[in-house]
């Protein structure tokens, strides 16, 4: 990028916050008259048709205004942006409701992404955290009838397999429960690798259900997939960029593709701090119209996610990433609870 002048870099981070807020395009005299720049309105449409000749602004149609490009945008955000913290009372109303929920991952991933939405008036994105080796947590064996026992195996991370044994003899929900407290003591804490590593004495009903154990904990440490939780839907779709019906359709065609978003946010998500993507920087075709602002979250060597949130190229890009920045934070912490960080 070019070096702009301090005139220019002042007129361009002014049209840039001007045209977030009215989603209209900018014109000198608006400049003047909103933003009291103490020069004429000749002066800056000077500056105006330079930073377009330079790339960082174009005229939508035949408007006499002007729009930021990628290009500006990006520079707004490396170079002219000034830094976002949430408002303490935000905070604490945020901080609030993340304590009020339980030790569920479910219910965490449907808030963060509600807080996100809320608070960025945009569409979140957030996936489940994915361990990178899943931890047995317990196990619980309930008697259903005679000839069958339900299995229920809990992890480290909060997901909860569940599978039926048929038993080749009749066993009382009293041995059942012998037979979950002994493998619990052994079990509690260990990664798949560390339970095969075992050499325990157990009776051939615990072997087999320690078998199917094992076998739970491979399926779930194979899983490459992410399950991914959005919200705010409708307030993107109230932004002016998507009142068109074909914009609107293909925003929702791309929301609706499961794949497809979680290709993007692995894609992007950065290993550590905030990454911005602006429009065709992602070099997919069904994001030129989008920027998304995404981070990791979680514990590095246990489990993580990401947290981001996907809205238009006039997206509020300072206060995106401070709340995408803190709402990361607390599910940092949560994570760490959960694994007795």
């Amino acid at each position: 990028m070019a070096d702009l002048s301090e005139r220019q870099r002042k007129t361009l981070a002014f049209v840039v916050r001007e045209y977030v807020e009215s989603a209209q395009p900018v014109g000198s005299e608006t400049l003047v008259r909103k933003r009291g720049l103490h020069v004429s309105s000749a002066t800056i449409r000077n500056e105006l048709a330079a930073l377009e000749e330079s790339g960082y602004l174009m005229h939508p149609h035949t408007s006499a205004g002007r729009v930021p490009t990628e290009k500006g945008y990006r520079y707004f955000v490396e170079t002219l942006m000034e830094e976002f913290e949430l408002p303490p009372v935000e905070q604490r109303m945020i901080r609030h409701q993340f304590h009020q929920v339980t030790l569920d991952v479910d219910q965490w991933m449907r808030l963060a992404a509600a807080v996100l939405a809320r608070a960025s008036r945009n569409t979140a994105l957030v996936t489940a955290p994915l361990s990178t080796s899943c931890r047995f947590k317990h196990l619980q064996l309930v008697s259903i009838n005679e000839q069958v026992a339900l299995l229920v195996l809990v992890l480290q991370d909060g997901a909860v397999k569940q599978q039926m044994l048929a038993l080749a003899q009749p066993i009382a929900q009293e041995e059942l429960t012998r037979a979950s407290n002994r493998l619990n003591d052994h079990l509690a804490g260990l990664n798949l690798d560390q339970i095969r590593a075992l050499s325990l004495s157990l009776s051939a009903f615990e072997n087999d259900v320690l078998r199917i154990v094992a076998n739970l904990m491979r399926q779930i440490d194979e899983r490459t997939t992410h399950d991914v939780y959005r919200d705010g839907i409708m307030d993107i779709l109230r932004q002016p960029e998507f009142s068109a019906i074909d914009r609107m359709q293909a925003l929702l065609e791309m929301l609706e593709q499961r794949t497809v978003l979680e290709g993007m946010l692995s894609d992007f998500a950065p290993e550590r701090g905030v990454q911005v993507v602006i429009g065709g920087e992602s070099q997919r075709d069904e994001m030129s119209d989008y920027s998304m602002v995404l981070t990791r979250y979680g514990l590095p060597g246990e489990a993580g996610g990401i947290v981001g949130v996907l809205g238009p190229l006039r997206m509020h890009y300072a206060r995106t990433i401070g709340v995408v920045r803190y709402v990361s934070s607390l599910l940092d912490d949560l994570m760490g609870r959960m694994y007795g960080r």
